[in-house]
This record gives structure tokens, C-alpha cells and sequence, in this order.
């Protein structure tokens, strides 16, 4: 996993039940935890940056996987689409080109 990046591009995990999605994606980053390889970064686009922001059932985990290295980008661009700018609480606001950077370095992207 240390030279994946995770794209996340929805409010949690699968499709289906609002509070499921969280479940699940709150259990895949706890689980991520326990690796002792952590991806190098994880990437939040459309939907996905509502769980960085104010209120997110998964800011703990991410918050954790943020303290052990892992770089959190999110999408400026959607950021403002939502009007979410001022309630991040976890990884840095960048742009596409960030996105894009992470992706071209990393040797396997993963898109849950």
C-alpha cells in the first residue's frame, strides 16, 4: 500500500443507505489502521469531501491516518461547489492538479 493513492468520490462507502455508507467506510479506514502500510495518499473529489468537513462520521478515522503520514487532499473545486470551504477539519484544500499529481506517482490507484 505505500505507493497507492485511494480515490474516494462519494459521502462514504458502496452505494446504497446513507448511514451504510458510513459504516462501511468507517470500518474500512479503522481497518486501514492496522496495516503497517498505509497508502500515501488519499484523495477526496464530488461527493467524498463531505466526509473531511464538519459533522462527518469518519473524522476520527481520517484525523488518525492523517497523524501517521497519510496525505489527505481535497478538491477545492468541490469544496466551494458545496459551500463546505470553511468546514474542513482534516487534509489539505488543493486542487485537481494535486489530484492528478498523486495519481501519476503513485503505482496503483485504488477508486472505492
Amino acid at each position: 500500500m505505500k505507493d497507492t493513492v485511494i480515490l474516494i468520490n462519494s459521502n462514504g462507502m458502496g452505494r446504497g443507505d446513507q448511514a451504510l455508507q458510513h459504516k462501511l467506510a468507517a470500518k474500512y479506514f479503522e481497518l486501514l489502521m492496522q496495516n503497517a502500510d498505509l497508502p500515501v495518499a488519499i484523495c477526496f473529489y464530488t461527493d467524498g469531501v463531505k466526509l473531511a468537513v464538519s459533522g462527518s462520521p469518519v473524522l476520527e478515522q481520517l484525523q488518525d491516518l492523517e497523524s501517521k503520514g497519510v496525505r489527505l487532499i481535497l478538491c477545492s473545486t468541490c469544496l466551494d461547489f458545496y459551500q463546505l470551504s470553511g468546514e474542513v477539519q482534516v487534509g489539505i484544500v488543493g486542487g485537481m492538479t494535486d489530484i492528478i499529481e498523486a495519481q501519476t506517482k503513485a503505482s496503483k490507484v485504488i477508486t472505492l
